[in-house]
């Protein structure tokens, strides 16, 4: 499965259930063209993490992921060798010591012999692949999705140039490891921090803001296809005019489907303001979002 056009891209992340915007799917038209990955950035719940989700679907691609927190580490992220396998097979075949030092006459001598036998234990049968190293090492082509990675260190991010400009890695026991096929990369952020210069330069940037007023319909209608066409509008006037308010946290389009969904659990036809008042909790996380919401009810449903 490929990309033949940016039409193309718009209909086949919409049969993955995924609206796409001319904007997103030029984007994700050109990396899949270019092998290069892609950094999106925008709010939390615009849907950033499902875009690498649709395009894993309809490409049909196994989905690697790899959530990014602080303290994330490259033994975390691309592999780490399993020590207790290892002193397994080092008791198992411990009396072949006693052969492989014979003829020695020195410590130096013995260790000496030991050590040219490392790469014995040092060696694929050993290592835990993290998601890194298993997107690199599939025989398949994958989407490898690295989720928020503004939440990893700089460090971390330094650590990903690598793998970013050349798809390999170094493994110091082993050596330099390629991609057998070049994954397809996102990474997506929160503007939790900014990312470096160099990491902007390795990817296609895309910035996915809140939908307009009738890219958000068409979203709801294709998620929730047994809402009603009246409620859809209706919901999406007070989440646009909620939006306008100083929140700390304003709803975003997943806020918009939990709100959809709960409307219908409810068996709610038509959005008064009482109800808009009882339902806050599913689209505003903060009490003083609430409060702020309530105060403003009048305006908001207008």
């Amino acid at each position: 499965m490929k990309y033949s056009s940016i039409d193309d891209v718009i209909q086949q992340l919409e049969q993955a259930d995924y609206i796409a915007s001319k904007e997103i799917a030029t984007v994700v038209f050109l990396s899949f063209a270019t092998q290069k990955p892609i950094l999106i950035e925008g709010p939390a719940g615009v849907g950033k993490t499902e875009l690498a989700k649709a395009v894993a679907r309809n490409l049909n691609r196994q989905l690697i992921r790899l959530q990014c927190y602080e303290g994330l580490d490259e033994a975390k992220a691309l592999y780490e060798w399993e020590y207790a396998k290892q002193l397994l097979y080092t008791q198992i075949v411990k009396e072949k010591i006693q052969d492989i030092i014979q003829g020695t006459h020195t410590l130096s001598e013995a260790v000496d012999r030991i050590a040219d036998q490392e790469d014995a234990f040092f060696s694929e049968r050993f290592i835990q692949t993290r998601p890194l190293l298993q997107a690199i090492s599939s025989e398949s082509p994958v989407v490898l999705l690295i989720d928020e990675v503004d939440k990893s260190d700089p460090e971390f991010e330094a650590f990903l140039l690598e793998l970013l400009s050349d798809f390999q890695v170094s493994i110091p026991e082993i050596g330099t490891r390629k991609a057998i096929q070049i994954p397809f990369v996102l990474l997506t952020s929160n503007n939790y921090r900014d990312m470096s210069d160099a990491l902007k330069r390795r990817c296609l940037h895309l910035y996915i803001d809140y939908p307009d007023k009738e890219l958000e319909k068409r979203i709801v209608g294709l998620k929730i296809p047994e809402i009603d066409q009246t409620l859809i509008n209706q919901l999406i006037n007070v989440i646009r005019n909620i939006r306008n308010l100083d929140l700390k946290k304003h709803p975003c389009i997943s806020e918009t489907l939990d709100w959809a969904k709960s409307l219908i659990a409810l068996n709610v036809n038509v959005l008064t303001p009482d109800v808009v008042r009882e339902t806050l909790n599913v689209i505003c996380k903060y009490k003083s979002d609430v409060d702020c919401v309530r105060e403003c009810l009048d305006d908001v449903c207008r």
